[in-house]
């Protein structure tokens, strides 16, 4: 039984699971699914492609968050539920949001949605047009009514992941400042808020490295999985190369206390474009992080990630053999273990 533990965090006996396949894993102890895509392309009526979405255990089942492509190029996130979160039904209108007084409020735009539970409340989280790219938020119960709240930051920003608990009595949410098109650069910070409405206390938490596949811009990914060791982060990073970025993805572990400290960083990717679906597709050359489902009791791990801007994938991986990965190649510098503010 492994001495390192996922905290703070229920059993998913239901989760879904595929066994390593036999053979030699060369690199990361990350395995994919053998039938993915879990979401092809045209998955309902007028859209086109899903990709980069969310999802998480709810009621003895699993609910998800989508970002839909639609047929007219604007994306929008969409609401889907399943029973074995690998089969999914999802809704065919957008999610329709309302304001804080019960009226429609729906953004231009919506995509790269993250959902993350805290306490009693479900927040769902976006890149939006707040004059510029910027990060939206929503809050549920029920899933059946999306109540937005107050835009945290001014643009510009991407890549919005909430902590699944407060930390030192504030919530805390890692971002990834941007300009407003295709991003050549970016780090991963963190703010800090008493109320989700009001954000201060900004970190510097990592850089883009000299290696490779992260030497552009990196950016959050799956909301971090509070453990013995620390917070595992699911990141992606991505290269530019003279036909296009790539993004692939990296895997790191933060402080329990003061997460803007990086105790441990792999200096190899986790997994980086080599499947059909990867490699082919709107976007090439594309492995998103966005979400895992994990099981307290045994310590595995299903990690869910988009796929060349076309497909909803799906990995897995076990506690103790990610963490003694990102141990074993860690490389930390300077920047990376300082508390990151100067």
């Amino acid at each position: 039984m492994s001495e390192i533990k996922i905290l703070n965090s229920p059993a998913v006996p239901n989760m879904p699971w595929q066994d390593r396949p036999e053979g030699v894993i060369k690199g990361a102890p990350i395995w994919r699914y053998s039938e993915n895509p879990i979401i092809d392309r045209n998955p309902v009526e007028n859209v086109a492609r899903i990709f980069n979405s969310a999802v998480m255990p709810y009621e003895g089942a699993f609910v998800g968050v989508f970002r839909g492509e639609q047929r007219n190029g604007v994306s929008m996130i969409y609401f889907g539920r399943s029973e074995d979160a690998i089969h999914w039904n999802i809704e065919e209108e957008p999610i329709r949001f309302v304001n804080e007084d019960g009226e429609p409020f729906q953004p231009i735009y919506a995509y790269d949605p993250r959902l993350v539970k805290v306490e009693d409340t479900y927040y769902t989280m976006w890149c939006q047009d707040f004059y510029g790219a910027s990060i939206g938020i929503a809050k549920t119960t029920d899933f059946k009514t999306f109540t937005r709240i107050e835009n945290p930051f001014i643009p510009f920003n991407r890549n919005a992941v909430l902590f699944p608990r407060r930390i030192n009595g504030n919530y805390v949410m890692l971002s990834r400042p941007s300009d407003s098109g295709h991003t050549p650069f970016g780090d991963i910070f963190l703010s800090q808020s008493p109320d989700m409405t009001y954000w201060g206390k900004h970190r510097h938490v990592m850089g883009r490295s000299s290696e490779w596949w992260e030497s552009l811009k990196i950016g959050g990914g799956a909301a971090p999985i509070e453990t013995t060791e620390g917070w595992l982060l699911f990141y992606h990073g991505v290269a530019g190369t003279c036909n296009g970025y790539v993004y692939s993805i990296g895997g790191a572990i933060l402080d329990i206390d003061n997460p803007s400290i990086v105790k441990y960083r792999s200096e190899n990717f986790l997994l980086t474009p080599e499947e059909w679906y990867e490699e082919r597709g709107f976007v090439p050359n594309v492995t998103f992080p966005c979400a895992t489902i994990h099981d307290s009791e045994t310590g595995r791990i299903a990690l869910y990630y988009g796929c060349a801007d076309s497909y909803v994938s799906l990995a897995f991986t076990k506690l103790d053999e990610i963490v003694a990965y990102i141990k074993e190649h860690s490389v930390v510098r300077n920047d990376d273990t300082e508390l990151g503010i100067r």
